[in-house]
């Protein structure tokens, strides 16, 4: 079922690793890019009835108002399961004690006598969370991205996730019952890229924001690259991705499970396993075929597993499964090896990794207290997932006196006119009658 990668008897350093033989999964924002500019555009001009005539074209809903009743927030809250109510309520409790550690503070550094450079941590004022539909339902997404906003701060929130035909039009109810646990009032019922230029551009129902994250499908992605500059963005959001390193010790009931299950997210999410160990991947190739025979979603997980984005990376011992991961950087990445602990620590590329065989996947995607929002495509090895940083801004404050201006003000001229930049060096020495001070 899964594809094979042999990489055994090549160059083990990760410079030397050929990502382009790695699986991934393809997606074209730039051509989603030109359908979604003519959506955008339409809610910026025409507001809410764009988004009325957009759910009703690509969700097939009829719908007057896009904000969300706030009594409809609150019947569905009154109407949750009590023991998906308990799971959510955990789930916000540990996100919080996570992420509450993640705060900065203000630090003030004494550069010299008279001279300081403060550093403010700011958030930012609204924010637009997305929380995506499609085919699962995701109250887990609202937590983990209002928590860390929360956590920040961040004094206005808007969510918004798309209508739903079977609720009248409303998101999920238990999106609309995760929000109300959190306190979060201000939900839209809107999707996909016009979600994300409602709140780049605001609407008569919806006030322009600051910052728009979360995950979604591609044309989320490319309303994202569009805006950027209008709106803030976390990240363009591929599809999921599961990465597990592996040796011989590793169960292969756990693996086939492991790939399994972010494989039912998306006929396009990644499944890949990194071992040296041949028995492993024949043992691992049986146990996903007798699991995915007893999954729900068996049709959705066989097309991801069979797509060219999953397969069996074949290496010569964990040194070299190491540069293969630190060179794939997944999204989400499981250790499954011998001294788990030891080689995680040399893990440089991953939005999250999973340690041994009690930390799988899913403990993070609902409740370990880490976010799940996280970098896919490769862009972990130079981004972050959603945090506390996510929703700040650092403001550097810089106070210095008479003195303190004097004693450097003569490199500050040095270097202005190094650079050709006189004026800069001017807007100095018009504070000492147009000449260069004396440092002494």
């Amino acid at each position: 079922m899964l594809n094979r990668i042999d990489l055994r008897d090549s160059p083990s350093s990760e410079g030397a690793i050929d990502r382009d033989l790695l699986p991934r999964a393809e997606l074209d924002v730039e051509a989603a890019l030109e359908k979604v500019r003519p959506i955008c555009e339409d809610v910026r001009h025409r507001g809410t009835a764009a988004l009325v005539e957009y759910a009703r074209r690509f969700d097939r809903v009829e719908i007057e108002r896009v904000r969300v009743p706030a009594d409809r927030i609150e019947r569905a809250l009154a109407e949750l399961d009590p023991a998906v109510r308990a799971a959510l309520e955990e789930s916000i409790r540990r996100a919080r004690l996570v992420h509450r550690d993640q705060r900065r503070t203000d630090s003030t550094v004494r550069v010299v006598p008279g001279g300081t450079v403060s550093e403010r941590w700011v958030p930012v004022e609204r924010v637009g969370l997305y929380v995506p539909g499609g085919q699962a339902v995701y109250p887990s997404s609202v937590v983990m991205n209002v928590v860390p906003a929360q956590e920040a701060g961040v004094a206005s929130l808007a969510v918004s996730s798309p209508p739903q035909r079977e609720h009248g039009g409303l998101p999920h109810p238990t999106i609309l019952a995760a929000c109300a646990l959190l306190g979060v009032d201000e939900v839209y019922a809107a999707g996909g890229a016009q979600a994300i230029a409602m709140f780049a551009y605001g609407t008569d129902e919806c006030a322009p924001a600051q910052l728009v994250t979360g995950p979604g499908n591609v044309y989320v992605a490319a309303a994202k690259r569009l805006l950027k500059g209008r709106i803030g963005i976390d990240a363009e959001a591929g599809p999921t991705e599961i990465a597990v390193l592996a040796d011989d010790s590793a169960d292969p009931r756990h693996v086939a499970a492991d790939l399994i299950s972010q494989a039912e997210h998306d006929e396009l999410a990644a499944a890949v396993l990194v071992t040296d160990s041949a028995a492993l991947a024949e043992a691992v190739e049986a146990e996903v075929r007798a699991q995915v025979a007893l999954t729900k979603h068996q049709e959705r997980v066989t097309a991801a597993l069979t797509g060219r984005q999953s397969g069996i990376v074949l290496v010569d011992g964990v040194e070299q499964g190491l540069a293969v991961v630190n060179a794939y950087a997944a999204e989400h990445l499981e250790i499954l090896t011998r001294d788990a602990a030891a080689v995680a620590a040399r893990v440089r590329n991953a939005g999250a990794v999973f340690v041994g065989p009690w930390a799988p996947v899913s403990l993070g995607d609902y409740a370990a207290g880490s976010n799940h929002v996280l970098p896919t495509g490769g862009c972990a090895c130079h981004s972050s997932g959603l945090s506390v940083q996510s929703f700040l801004r650092g403001i550097h404050v810089v106070e210095y006196d008479r003195a303190a201006l004097a004693e450097v003000a003569g490199h500050v001229v040095t270097l202005a006119e190094a650079e050709d930049l006189p004026a800069h060096g001017a807007a100095v020495k018009a504070r000492f009658d147009g000449k260069v001070p004396d440092s002494k």
